[in-house]
């Protein structure tokens, strides 16, 4: 790449109609000039070979990516250990690009191809490198529904304000026969949960069937509806092949399931927009796949993108890594997809958050006062079905901590008159970070 070309792909922010562009904040360690791995940065993912031999054109005045921003630090040695090691000094270098989304339209396939794909991972003198985070304008967006119901739509449906959500994952998260399973959901419920919920790994399995699971919680949920006088939620999950999506949403809700769950990225988030197309309640998406892309600091991406595309598909509701050592997830990371959630997106909708991992009683206040909102989820599943107690009692426990936290009063002092909460507390709080959710 000649200087004149390196040039090309740089432009100030004020010379560009940012409406017409995406833009992608990067971090990467590269070799050599940075200024020259970011022109290839930029090149690579958008016009890469900009013109034809013995042909007079240049697609890069309407086509490519430009670095708007970009700062090197030198460091010793690329921080990741490399087969192979390109040569020239290494720099820690952290560029923001505007991509014009003319080059891929608004197509969630497209637009992956585009700014997660061969060309940002195979930049030459780029060996690591990370997505940290995505801006849409508004002209992009306009394009997109977005969340059908959103918090303010969730909340209406189940009748629950000002108060986090209360979800509990059935358990054992592999799932029982129908019959044994649709149960535990009716205790949760009785107990106070607002949502019962499938584990992600479990859909419509030849030991418990999605049509006959459905068919008993949504008996139940309609009768604990009736005994409780509020309204309750079974969230089944139908994640499955993308072709077979829309019929298991509507064998669901059929039964009496009144949100669904899809496992974001194994289905795909082009998976989760089609499902919003013909959806009837809520879609919660759920987080597999995504720490693949997202744990290592230097290399891949963000978890933040990924729930920003969740969003843009659709989701009303995302289940995200959580709080605490289980998760293995920053806590700045946590408020970062959280804030994904709920921040203004153009017209689109908030999602709920739901940071999950390890939860129960005992961990309610500490995730409320970071979340620092009552518009999130909690979504404890040892912490209501491994209940000492029961279920019922481990739902109980929730509103329990939940009605101190709100009269700000120590949880651990209303628990001397609320056994279910004192039996939460003695039972989780000295390992809640030990196992799963």
């Amino acid at each position: 790449m000649q200087p004149h070309d390196i040039d090309a792909f740089f432009a100030p922010r004020a010379s560009l109609d940012m409406e017409a562009y995406l833009t992608l904040t990067f971090t990467f360690e590269c070799a050599g000039d940075p200024r020259v791995a970011a022109a290839h940065l930029a090149s690579e993912q958008s016009t890469a070979q900009w013109r034809r031999i013995g042909v007079h054109e240049d697609f890069r005045p309407r086509h490519a990516a430009k670095v708007l921003e970009l700062d090197a630090t030198p460091l010793p040695a690329f921080s990741v250990p490399l087969g192979v090691i390109p040569p020239g000094p290494v720099h820690r270098c952290r560029a923001v690009i505007a991509h014009p989304h003319g080059n891929f339209g608004a197509r969630l396939p497209n637009l992956i191809s585009a700014v997660l794909g061969e060309g940002v991972y195979f930049a030459p003198g780029i060996p690591l490198i990370r997505l940290e985070d995505i801006g849409f304008p508004a002209s992009y967006l306009a394009h997109f529904d977005g969340p059908q119901f959103g918090v303010a739509g969730v909340r209406e449906r189940l009748q629950v304000h000002g108060r986090p959500l209360f979800f509990g994952v059935i358990k054992p998260n592999i799932g029982l026969a129908p019959g044994d399973f649709a149960p535990l959901g009716y205790e949760g419920w009785m107990g106070g949960l607002d949502i019962a919920k499938d584990d992600e790994m479990l859909a419509d399995a030849p030991y418990s069937p999605l049509a006959e699971r459905a068919a008993l919680l949504g008996a139940l949920r309609a009768r604990a509806e009736q005994e409780t006088g509020v309204p309750k939620g079974f969230l089944c999950n139908i994640t499955d092949e993308v072709d077979r999506l829309a019929a298991l949403h509507d064998t669901a809700v059929a039964a009496g399931a009144n949100l669904v769950m899809v496992n974001a990225m194994p289905v795909g988030v082009s998976g989760v927009r089609a499902l919003r197309r013909v959806a009837r309640v809520p879609i919660v998406t759920h987080f597999p796949f995504i720490a693949a892309f997202g744990r290592l600091p230097a290399h891949g991406a963000h978890s933040r993108v990924f729930t920003r595309l969740q969003r843009l598909a659709g989701a009303d509701i995302v289940i995200m890594p959580g709080f605490g050592d289980r998760m293995m997830t920053p806590p700045d990371e946590v408020l970062e997809n959280v804030r994904a959630c709920l921040e203004p997106m153009g017209p689109l909708k908030p999602s709920l958050p739901v940071p999950g991992g390890s939860d129960s009683a005992a961990t309610l206040e500490a995730v409320y006062r970071r979340v620092g909102t009552v518009d999130f989820g909690f979504v404890p599943g040892r912490g209501v079905f491994a209940h000492p107690m029961g279920p019922r009692a481990g739902a109980a426990s929730l509103q329990q901590a939940w009605a101190a936290i709100a009269a700000g009063v120590p949880v651990d002092g209303h628990a001397r008159q609320h056994p279910e909460l004192r039996a939460a507390l003695s039972a989780f709080a000295p390992a809640q970070h030990a196992a799963g959710e």
